[in-house]
């Protein structure tokens, strides 16, 4: 009887797939403010050391890559150990990376600290999108944005807190202080984190293409229908990002970056105002975009939303000198391009399985660092051509992307599907290396 109770009680709570769900999302928002909080600390420790402001983020972008480059890696532990040890090992690098910052002397100290935070938020994020991916293969798109969504939610609320510390007690103090609070709070969140009950059944039938076969990451990146995802990912990605890290710039030129703009009560300068309202359309759409696609069909989404992207690239280059234009097309921009963090997860993991789902989307998550080798082309097209330039070449990019995704992704990707799932849904196949024709369907416990 104490079992039935313990185990009634257990599912009726943290092995529910919506908390494990909010979970994860909790977990990210954590771990957000490495990346988004960095900016309020350059100039005090460019104050405090005067190491330069280029040398300083160059610790930023040394956290990029490694955040980015290792999740594959991070993903492949999940899918062999379950999420609860990789973001255990998260939490406990982010902490130390915070707290290392607080007592920092040289510049290489901060480089390696800079490592050791790659490695932790790569953990937190690429475990917490895959095992969300994992809990929900019915609706794949909305739980990989809610989670996504998580990422910049973090930042938004502690932001400010964070930026007041650092003026009333330094920036030390305020490193070692959120570094011991975020790392704590997520290793113990990290205790209530599972993997879903895996069962051998066949897969829910779908409007759309959904693979029962699951494939390794080795045997994903063999296949064609991987690399156009991918090459897919790359142009979408790169396309925004050489807009939306030019928007300061941009509006600078423009002369409109301190032009005071009233929005419900509040008068700011539009730069900053556009900026608030764009991280709002940012984070508001991977949910947002996430669900459509689960409705309307991964490709479909990104047909419509794609185009859009380059129209609202091109609107801004032709409106955007009018501060109303500026900030509505900025923020179209942003809420066209945001989607790609559940968009691609959940069309992975349609793709090539639900087993090795947080791998994969690991592997695929890489094109982001491949993106952000790209955007130093913005300044040579800026040098070059101006700012309609970049807006040309950025908006050509995703609108091809879009086309592409309905009209060569999609056949292709469904008659690949076809080829590779057998006809009875489920066969066991021996170790023999081969994609495994087992469907891991999480058991849908507190539905």
């Amino acid at each position: 009887m104490d079992d039935i109770s313990q185990q009634t009680t257990t599912r009726a709570f943290w092995a529910n797939r919506w908390w494990q769900l909010v979970i994860g999302m909790v977990c990210m928002a954590l771990v957000a403010n490495l990346q988004y909080a960095w900016t309020l600390f350059v100039t005090p420790m460019n104050a405090r050391h005067h190491w330069g402001e280029a040398s300083i983020q160059l610790a930023f972008a040394i956290f990029i890559l490694t955040e980015t480059w290792l999740v594959p890696l991070e993903g492949w532990l999940v899918d062999r150990f379950g999420p609860r040890p990789v973001v255990a090992g998260g939490a406990i690098c982010a902490g130390i990376a915070w707290v290392m910052n607080s007592y920092i002397t040289t510049l290489p100290m901060l480089y390696v600290s800079a490592v050791i935070a790659g490695i932790g938020a790569g953990g937190v994020y690429g475990t917490c999108v895959g095992n969300a991916l994992k809990w929900f293969p019915d609706r794949r798109g909305l739980a990989a944005g809610l989670t996504a969504a998580g990422f910049g939610a973090g930042a938004a609320v502690t932001v400010i807190p964070i930026a007041n510390m650092i003026t009333r007690s330094g920036y030390e103090h305020t490193f070692f202080f959120f570094g011991i609070l975020q790392g704590g709070c997520i290793l113990a969140l990290a205790l209530l984190l599972k993997k879903p009950t895996a069962r051998q059944q066949a897969a829910p039938k779908r409007k759309f293409a959904v693979s029962k076969v699951d494939f390794t990451p080795g045997q994903m990146i063999k296949t064609p229908v991987f690399w156009v995802i991918y090459v897919s990912f790359v142009a979408v990605a790169a396309g925004g990002l050489m807009a939306t890290a030019q928007i300061g710039p941009i509006a600078k030129d423009w002369g409109l970056a301190r032009i005071p703009m009233t929005i419900f009560g509040m008068t700011l300068p539009l730069l900053t105002a556009t900026l608030s309202i764009d991280n709002v359309c940012n984070g508001f759409t991977r949910p947002l975009c996430g669900f459509i696609s689960d409705k309307l069909g991964r490709e479909n989404t990104m047909f419509v939303i794609f185009i859009g992207e380059g129209l609202a690239l091109l609107g801004l280059m032709e409106y955007g000198t009018n501060p109303y234009a500026f900030m509505t097309f900025a923020a179209l921009i942003f809420l066209f391009w945001g989607e790609i963090f559940s968009i691609f997860p959940a069309i992975c993991a349609d793709t090539f399985g639900s087993k090795y789902a947080a791998a994969n989307a690991g592997t695929l998550y890489t094109a982001k660092g491949t993106a952000s080798l790209l955007v130093p082309i913005a300044s040579v097209l800026s040098a070059t051509g101006g700012w309609n330039l970049v807006f040309v070449v950025s908006a050509v990019v995703t609108i091809a992307a879009g086309i592409s995704a309905k009209f060569i992704l999609a056949p292709m990707r469904s008659r690949w599907i076809e080829s590779h799932d057998e006809p009875q849904g489920v066969l066991a196949v021996a170790g023999n290396g081969k994609a495994s024709r087992l469907s891991h369907w999480p058991e849908q416990t507190g539905e």
